[in-house]
């Protein structure tokens, strides 16, 4: 079993920074990809970005430019560096881990979530 555990959310003004981490334990030997969603107040859940075991990051569109994708595989954790935010970046963002690699599926676990908001 994989645990998974999200942390850095808050509340940001409009054009501000935040930096998520996602810390995953337990059996981490069957972890592969590493990434993120998000569901918005009236949305669905929405794919942002998925990052391999060596590193590569691949995102979502509309996230491009503005977020970045980190890994750091000593310490099972992934990072989610978010900059020039705006109100509809507002969720709750929720990391989850992957048996295989991005894109294949696989087992998966996921978080319990971290919320965003971005005030105008």
């Amino acid at each position: 079993q994989v645990v998974v555990m999200e942390s850095g959310g808050g509340l940001v003004q409009v054009g501000g920074s935040l930096r998520l981490s996602c810390a995953a334990s337990g059996n981490i030997s069957m972890i592969h990809a590493m990434g993120w969603y998000r569901q918005g107040p009236e949305s669905q859940r929405e794919f942002l970005a998925c990052t391999s075991k060596l590193g590569f990051t691949n995102y979502a569109d509309f996230v491009k430019g503005r977020f970045t994708g980190s890994r750091d595989n000593s310490k099972n954790t992934i990072y989610l560096q978010m900059n020039n935010l705006n109100p509809d970046d507002t969720g709750i963002y929720y990391c989850f881990t992957a048996s295989r690699d991005c894109g294949y599926g696989g087992r998966s676990s996921w978080g319990q979530g971290t919320q965003v908001t971005v005030s105008s």
